[in-house]
């Protein structure tokens, strides 16, 4: 693959802060904190072995899916080359 004048690696370098940037994005959106018993948003009670498994749970698991779904709708990476942009 041509790389213009990027160096020997820059392609992988993108690729691991890429990675990099989604794995503290999903980091720092994890909840802190005793869980709750019931769902914020449908008032379903959330079982403990969820609340164990998952510190500071909010959501139930269909709530929590729906609002996966629709936050990942606006992901993109911001570190593409500038023709990868201009397409």
């Amino acid at each position: 693959m041509a790389t213009g004048w990027a160096g020997d690696g820059a392609v992988q370098d993108q690729i691991d802060a890429t990675v990099a940037d989604a794995v503290q994005r999903a980091r720092n959106r994890l909840q802190k904190g005793p869980g709750l018993s019931h769902c914020e948003e449908c008032d379903a009670p959330i079982p403990a072995a969820r609340r164990k498994a998952v510190p500071g749970v909010r959501l139930c698991v269909a709530c929590q899916q729906a609002h996966d779904e629709t936050a990942a709708a606006g992901l993109y990476n911001r570190r593409g080359s500038k023709d990868s942009q201009l397409r």
